[in-house]
């Protein structure tokens, strides 16, 4: 389990913010498998030839925002679509590469088309979950459930049974959430 810094008053506010920050930023970034990348960069460029930039700023504007890939996924992931031959270059004499869609790359975006439509369908409820979860009452909610869970998890002396009770508690609250 991770330290919990929050209460740390050997951590200044500013620092703690920017360790939040950096852990949302890890968990973006992870958002999509290299392999789900891949056939999203295929799915536009599917759609025409584009750059790099081009391509983080359409899959940010997937998200509406929430979501950015960094140019370390996406340079080395069109690198390798273009050595496996998914992709070529369009227009060499640009100083930035414009890509396409080759047609090994077309026949792999219509075998995956299913898992396309899922990984769109993921980026663009991005905005809707984040809408939601920015809901005075849902914010307080989770917060709360977060202090009572650290607060108990915290006790040094804390028995199986009630670890037990805990994880049971989380697992049911799940389940109705999950049903409602």
């Amino acid at each position: 389990m991770k330290p919990d810094h929050s209460a740390s008053p050997l951590i200044p506010d500013n620092e703690r913010r920017a360790t939040c920050a950096s852990v949302r930023r890890k968990r973006r970034e992870k958002m999509l498998a290299a392999s789900e990348m891949r056939l999203l960069i295929l799915h536009f460029l599917a759609q025409g030839p584009a750059h790099g930039y081009e391509l983080i700023k359409a899959i940010e504007d997937l998200s509406k925002g929430e979501y950015t890939p960094s140019p370390g996924i996406i340079y080395p992931n069109l690198t390798l679509l273009e050595e496996t031959g998914c992709i070529r270059v369009q227009d060499v004499g640009d100083k930035r590469k414009a890509y396409v869609a080759a047609r090994k790359g077309t026949i792999l975006l219509q075998e995956n088309q299913e898992r396309v439509t899922n990984i769109i369908n993921r980026l663009t409820s991005l905005t809707t979950l984040v809408n939601n979860r920015r809901l005075p009452e849902v914010e307080r909610a989770i917060h709360n459930m977060k202090s009572a869970l650290n607060t108990r998890l915290s006790q040094a002396n804390i028995s199986t049974s009630a670890l037990h009770a805990i994880i049971d508690a989380l697992d049911e609250a799940a389940k109705k959430i999950k049903r409602s």
